[in-house]
């Protein structure tokens, strides 16, 4: 294996492994976890019940992006949710203005962003031996 194509999968790993712990987590306590949320957004003009539905749904997502990217499986698409994801939750801290939640947010979405640029070195992957 080239040393680019290491390099990626040891990129890759650690924000795969964030994305799990998060949904890991978040999972055997979500009803608390988005109640919890929806508190947070009490003073913002989004809907109760849009926060409520996103904070159940979120954990589930953060778990399934966490594998995929550990595992390297559709590891395009994943970046994409991901990203997508991340875009949402910057969206979210900057409404109820967590600014350093706003600005851990923004490191998560340039590293997706690396990875996608940088996704022909994923080669230690399960799209690679599946030639996805």
């Amino acid at each position: 294996m080239k040393i680019e194509e290491f390099s990626y999968l040891l990129a890759r790993l650690p924000i795969g492994m964030s994305f799990f712990g998060h949904g890991l987590a978040r999972l055997p306590k979500l009803d608390t976890f988005s109640h919890g949320m929806a508190a947070q957004f009490t003073k913002t003009a989004l809907p109760q019940s849009l926060v409520l539905s996103f904070g159940y749904i979120l954990p589930i997502f953060e778990l399934l992006i966490g594998i995929l990217v550990l595992i390297g499986l559709f590891t395009r698409s994943a970046i994409l949710l991901g990203i997508i994801i991340i875009l949402i939750l910057i969206f979210g801290s900057s409404l109820i203005e967590e600014w350093m939640n706003v600005f851990i947010q923004v490191i998560y979405g340039a590293y997706f962003v690396v990875l996608y640029r940088y996704i022909i070195y994923n080669r230690a992957s399960f799209d690679f031996w599946l030639r996805l």
